[in-house]
């Protein structure tokens, strides 16, 4: 527009001719004239496409144009609905009608009580694993003086499923990540076990209630332990944390990622043991710490890529891994003592502050780009170091699991890492809990079957199961049996409550 005013002003005041004026003109024309040109081979050329493909694309539509739809739609201009087709059977089937599928019946009565004095109370069917199979079986109960009634082993309550059942269900769902719907599929094909996703979350559920006790024992061992390797992501609920020891492996989902929530499992003004983590602030007050070495290597490589041609990261990245390689030799060196260990220690701080202090001493204001990225790098590294936070793998004793394996203390937190690798790729395709009651239950089932890991020499259903007979027969687990061991109490009020409070309780 402003353009169309100087030049009317121009021929106004007679600046330009009218020769001049008829020449604007016609360019001006011509121009129009090439332009739609232009504009109608353009659009023929769409119009040849548009054939080659079919025809023009389907018109969005707002509204949806499913066949249910297209029905409330019809409702609403008052034609009558379709008749729904029955589709069978509704609602739960008798337990007579299951007594009649049953395979056989096997008589359950009280125990230490004379047969000849109880009588038929009733018949439960129940869903047990036997040869690589769902059996039915019918479960004649007895009742005895004193209104005694036999138990079945191996079964939850009243539940129709066996505990077999139960925990494969879990490790499933929560160790392998399937949905509801394929594990209740896994147990269709493989041991022909006709299970509803309704029926999977009601067993889900009885099982962490009734493993809630062995959850808050593995809190009292968790925080007993020599060492702890602790990381944490977010999570649809808040976060998910693990903390994992040699006594018990705990993976906390809906918690809050803060020091008040660690401070419920792992108080520092307590703890005693060593605490393998990342930098976060929120493991700075523990006494003994390990920093990850990985996180740190990482950094500077991802330096050194970032500017190959660079000699003075690449140099520093390659003696900040020969550092820690020479860490690990002395870790696993037999031949040194104590007293050596320490020397070797000694050495390896000094090489620490060879490498980072020239550059630490600046004490550089912040920089930009990648400079600031290895002014923080060696800032975190001098600071660790002086802290005595690098080299504590070193000179830590290896721990001992319940299952009789020894492990060496690590010097990353790869194994933290890896452990929450799942949870966090189930975040990221939406199939994490929505509910605080789902995420209490996750806790409790995930714990449980992690830590069992450590007492067992093979990890396996049979394996399993036989120890949870074992609890049977015993009455307790082997959690409460260390706990007892160790002379170590119970706290008055049940963690899993203070960390995730139940809406529902």
């Amino acid at each position: 527009m402003d353009a169309i005013e100087t030049l009317r002003m121009d021929v106004q005041e007679g600046r330009i001719s009218a020769d001049r004026l008829c020449s604007l003109v016609v360019i001006q024309q011509q121009q129009l004239e090439a332009t739609q040109h232009q504009l109608e081979s353009a659009n023929k050329r769409i119009d040849e496409l548009e054939k080659k493909l079919g025809g023009c694309g389907t018109a969005k539509v707002d509204e949806a144009f499913s066949m249910r739809a297209e029905e409330k739609r019809q409702e609403a201009r008052g034609k009558k609905k379709a008749k729904k087709k029955k589709k069978g059977r509704k609602g739960r089937f008798k337990s007579a009608a299951k007594i009649a599928l049953a395979e056989r019946t096997e008589p359950i009565y009280p125990e230490g009580v004379d047969q000849g004095q109880c009588k038929l109370s009733h018949v439960r069917p129940v869903w047990r694993l036997e040869d690589r199979r769902a059996v039915l079986i019918a479960y004649a109960i007895y009742r005895g003086p004193k209104n005694a009634y036999g138990k079945i082993p191996g079964v939850l309550g009243r539940s129709e499923f066996g505990m077999e059942i139960a925990a494969e269900l879990a490790f499933l769902i929560y160790s392998m990540g399937l949905s509801f719907e394929k594990a209740c599929a896994v147990l269709g094909f493989f041991q022909n076990l006709q299970m509803r996703k309704a029926q999977a979350d009601a067993l889900l559920n009885q099982l962490s209630r009734h493993w809630q006790g062995e959850f808050e024992a593995l809190c009292t061992l968790l925080a007993n332990s020599c060492v702890v390797h602790a990381d944490e992501t977010g999570w649809s609920l808040n976060s998910v944390w693990a903390l994992l020891s040699e006594k018990a492996r705990l993976l906390l989902f809906g918690v809050h990622k803060d020091a008040a929530t660690l401070e419920k499992i792992l108080d520092p003004a307590t703890f005693d043991g060593i605490v393998i983590s990342d930098d976060a602030a929120v493991y700075a007050n523990f006494t003994k710490s390990q920093k990850c070495w990985a996180h740190l290597l990482r950094k500077a490589i991802k330096l050194a890529l970032q500017e190959k041609d660079n000699k003075k990261y690449r140099d520093f990245t390659d003696r900040l891994l020969e550092i820690y390689r020479a860490a690990c030799r002395v870790q696993s060196d037999q031949r040194l003592g104590d007293a050596g260990r320490a020397a070797k220690i000694e050495a390896l701080d000094l090489q620490i502050f060879a490498l980072c202090e020239a550059d630490w001493r600046l004490d550089l204001p912040p920089l930009e780009g990648i400079e600031n990225d290895y002014r923080l790098l060696v800032n975190e590294i001098m600071r660790l170091a002086l802290h005595e936070q690098l080299f504590t793998f070193v000179t830590a004793a290896p721990v001992t699991q319940p299952n009789g394996t020894t492990q060496p203390v690590a010097g990353t937190n790869n194994e933290a890492e890896r452990t929450l690798r799942q949870p966090a790729e189930r975040r990221a395709t939406g199939r994490a809990n929505k509910t605080i009651n789902g995420a209490r239950r996750q806790t409790v089932l995930t714990s449980v079957l992690e830590s069992l890991r450590l007492y067992l020499k093979t990890f396996t259903l049979a394996s399993v199961m036989d120890e949870l007979e074992r609890w049977g027969k015993a009455g307790q687990s082997c959690f409460t049996k260390l706990l007892k061991k160790l002379k170590l109490r119970l706290p008055e009020s049940p963690i899993l409550d203070r960390i995730l409070p139940s809406p529902s309780g």
